[in-house]
């Protein structure tokens, strides 16, 4: 027999919120802006992608509600989500609100090539991305624990989903930066749990997004 057979695997569907349209070039983090839901066919291809029976969660934003919204008024049926606040965006203080440009002049010089700044690096009255992959990871291996066997839907932000992928895969904060995650798009990770209470990974995709107009969209391994 198979070991991986008796193993209890979590799938976690992580969701990108909609696109944010009211602060466009401009830093928002955790502002509470709204997600614009305009994009019915895209809403669409998420609720025929994800799963049924899966508990869902969100953090405490208000784009992520909206767009676990818009997916269930697109024909998925799905429980309330959970909120929880360490699944948020990452705090960028006070530069919140700054355009790109003001932003270079205030970071001086800490720069990374696919980020704001250096994972190990935090703004004033904000924080690292070090610091939203220790919340987020603390998080996920706590759900993993509650809710094991089942399929977890989280309806995030790009940098929690970037975390839980640096987590996953055991690389270092600024690694994990190197991640594309569009909005709407879904990454699915599986936990497998083992006896002694060890949680493994296993990356099953990154980035997908909705596949508009097909009868079951893009088509993910099945659990084992």
């Amino acid at each position: 027999m198979n070991a991986l057979n008796d193993l209890t695997v979590t799938s976690w569907w992580w969701v990108r919120h909609a696109p944010v349209t009211t602060h466009q070039g401009r830093l928002y983090g955790q502002s509470d802006v709204p997600a614009n839901t305009e994009d019915s066919e895209a809403f669409k291809g998420l609720a025929r992608q994800l799963p049924p029976g899966a508990l869902w969660v969100a953090s405490h934003l208000q784009r992520t509600h909206q767009t676990a919204s818009a997916i269930v008024d697109a024909g998925h049926s799905a429980p309330p989500p959970l909120i929880e606040e360490d699944l948020a965006e990452q705090s960028f203080g006070d530069w919140q609100g700054l355009s790109y440009a003001e932003v270079e002049a205030e970071r001086a010089g800490a720069d990374h090539p696919f980020w704001i700044a250096p994972a190990e690096f935090a703004a004033p009255g904000g924080e690292s991305f070090a610091a939203v992959m220790t919340r987020v990871s603390t998080t996920i291996s706590r759900l993993s624990t509650q809710h094991s066997g089942r399929d977890i839907v989280a309806v995030a932000h790009g940098g929690s989903i970037r975390a839980a992928l640096g987590h996953a895969l055991g690389i270092t904060p600024d690694q994990a930066l190197s991640f594309t995650v569009d909005n709407l798009s879904i990454t699915r990770i599986d936990c497998f749990h083992g006896a002694d209470g060890s949680q493994d990974w296993c990356v099953i995709g990154v980035n997908l997004p909705p596949s508009i107009g097909a009868p079951h969209g893009v088509v993910f391994p099945p659990r084992r």
